[in-house]
């Protein structure tokens, strides 16, 4: 992947509950990182077709591996496009050096 088309800046981010002034616990943000990623939306190509087992999914997001953090599908992606929840996780290659991802984009009612 060349640097030239990781052109989406995106954060990864884990909820968290955090308490407010008055004791009462909600869902907070806790951005653990901010990188550049390749982004590639739905379409009718022959490898989305393959990818017939993630029919929710609207997005592909590939980057580089972060040391120290393990992305899991309880995180969420933000860009500017909106937020993206996490549904698979994978190693491209099995080579530790870059991460991709298959996500679905939230709405504002199901935003978590």
């Amino acid at each position: 992947m060349s640097f030239g088309k990781m052109n989406t800046f995106i954060d990864i981010i884990s909820t968290v509950p955090v308490k407010d002034a008055e004791g009462f616990v909600k869902k907070g943000d806790n951005i653990l990182a901010s990188v550049r990623a390749y982004k590639e939306d739905r379409h009718g190509s022959e490898r989305w077709t393959n990818m017939a087992s993630f029919s929710n999914a609207s997005s592909l997001f590939r980057f580089r591996k972060i040391s120290g953090i393990k992305v899991t599908t309880k995180m969420v992606i933000a860009c500017e496009d909106g937020r993206y929840q996490i549904l698979s996780v994978e190693d491209v290659r099995g080579r530790g050096m870059y991460i991709e991802v298959l996500a679905e984009k939230l709405e504002s009612s199901t935003v978590r």
